[in-house]
């Protein structure tokens, strides 16, 4: 990718703009914010904060927030693309490729071991009662979810009605996810643009307290570096390259494999997932379940918690999950290949389309997006979609709920309403018991998510060892 490290040509100016930071540096700092990416987005997020404004210094609070913003607007995981972010203002492209694959190589490697471990031995008493336990903990973190992203967002009525349309949309009337994002973008858009105050509640997750680290106080300074000003040329050439990257793999799986392989059903599918995952995984996820339960029939309906439960437990992006679905969906329908080999290719392939589109979102926008600061369309857009989030983070945890604390569920059609609802006999007393005290060990004592997960998975294992 030689072609598109250098987006233009060195100047005089360039020449002179030197933040000090070897890049050599960056690697070992980007590998430790990987290593720590624990605790989903917010904990991310908090981490690089840390690190790169408070203790490194590089960036100002200002800058750092602006990019977070932008990335907010984007489809995928948004602490991946703020590190691509501030890696390519840091050391242009190539800096951007290292932050954002290191921040997912770990999970990746993660996730991929765990999946074998459960695709060999899921049925084993112990592996069944440690995602058991997971599934009650995934369970509470979702909960803690809905109010955290709901505190800071739904902060008038507006917000408060948005978030309740969103809910009801998807809950009872099966909107589409997308659907649903793009009305609140617009709204907000629009809103935004009046300059309503209503719209300008903000978005993105709190940077942190204590004293506010200014722009021209920072390794990287106040002014744009010469790679970050806006060039066309350069723009079309990143685009072409990824989009080539990104869309050939999918044409040749659909010419040499045909629409209904399994190869080419994961592809296409998370292709169209990675353009549509505003708001982040949780957001997306009670989607990528139904798809990948009822259409497709790669997991049953338990088995998303179990992914979920791995991508908590483990470094990167929550959204890591799709290639535990990716994988098991090649694990159960491998062709004329060994499963596992069918399985650890489709990991492969649905990390890559995953992943791919978010560097190109950020290398593609980022120069223009670094001469917005401020824009209050833009604020306000952010504002409406952060809000909807909160109704489709609620569906998903009610959607968890149903298929944790209950064994069996029945659907309840009344013209457009279109209902899950729980069979009360199937209540699975001891999921009720764990979700309960997790609830509590994480609201109440402000257990750590990590703990709450790894208590629970340890009761889970010992509950269903003795029971059996």
């Amino acid at each position: 990718m030689t072609g598109i490290v250098d987006q233009a040509a060195p100047t005089a100016a360039s020449k002179t703009y030197d933040h000090g930071i070897s890049f050599n540096e960056a690697f070992r700092v980007w590998l430790r914010i990987a290593a720590l990416s624990f605790g989903g987005p917010a904990g991310q997020i908090a981490v690089m904060h840390r690190i790169l404004v408070d203790e490194k210094r590089w960036i100002g609070e200002h800058r750092f927030l602006h990019a977070l913003n932008y990335c907010m607007l984007l489809p995928g995981p948004e602490a991946q693309q703020l590190a691509i972010y501030i890696g390519w203002l840091l050391h242009r492209t190539v800096g951007g490729l290292v932050a954002g694959i290191l921040f997912v190589l770990p999970g990746f490697l993660a996730i991929l071991g765990l999946s074998y471990i459960y695709a060999a031995f899921g049925d084993v008493t112990v592996v069944e009662g440690l995602f058991f336990g997971l599934k009650a903990a995934v369970l509470a973190v979702v909960v803690q979810a809905v109010f955290r992203i709901g505190s800071r967002a739904l902060k008038n009525r507006l917000m408060v009605g948005i978030a309740t349309a969103a809910f009801v949309a998807i809950f009872v009337f099966q909107v589409p996810f997308p659907l649903i994002i793009l009305m609140a973008g617009v709204i907000g858009y629009v809103g935004g643009r009046s300059g309503s105050p209503l719209f300008r509640v903000g978005g993105g997750h709190k940077a942190g307290s204590g004293p506010v680290l200014r722009d021209e106080d920072s390794a990287l300074g106040e002014e744009t570096p010469p790679h970050a000003r806006p060039n066309l040329a350069w723009s079309l050439k990143v685009s072409a390259i990824f989009l080539l990257l990104w869309l050939v793999p999918l044409a040749l799986l659909y010419a040499l494999l045909g629409p209904d392989d399994v190869f080419t059903q994961v592809g296409v599918f998370f292709s169209k997932m990675a353009v549509v995952t505003f708001g982040g995984a949780y957001a997306v996820l009670a989607y990528v379940a139904q798809e990948a339960v009822q259409n497709f029939g790669w997991l049953k309906p338990g088995e998303m918690l179990d992914g979920l439960g791995m991508a908590e437990t483990t470094p990167g992006p929550l959204i890591m999950v799709v290639e535990f679905v990716g994988f098991m969906g090649a694990y159960r329908d491998p062709g004329s290949l060994n499963p596992m080999v069918a399985a650890t290719l489709a990991a492969i392939l649905t990390t890559w389309v995953t992943f791919i589109p978010c560097f190109l979102w950020i290398f593609l926008g980022a120069p223009f997006i670094e001469k917005l600061r401020g824009n209050v369309a833009l604020t306000g857009a952010m504002s409406a979609i952060t809000a909807a989030v909160v109704g489709v983070i609620l569906n998903l945890a009610v959607w968890f709920a149903l298929h944790t604390l209950f064994a069996r569920t029945t659907a309840w059609h009344v013209g457009p309403v279109s209902l899950d609802i729980p069979v009360l006999g199937s209540l699975v007393f001891p999921s009720l018991v764990l979700s309960i005290a997790a609830v509590v060990a994480i609201f109440r004592f402000k257990a750590s998510v990590i703990a709450t997960l790894l208590v629970c998975a340890i009761a889970g294992m010992t509950w269903t060892l003795v029971t059996q």
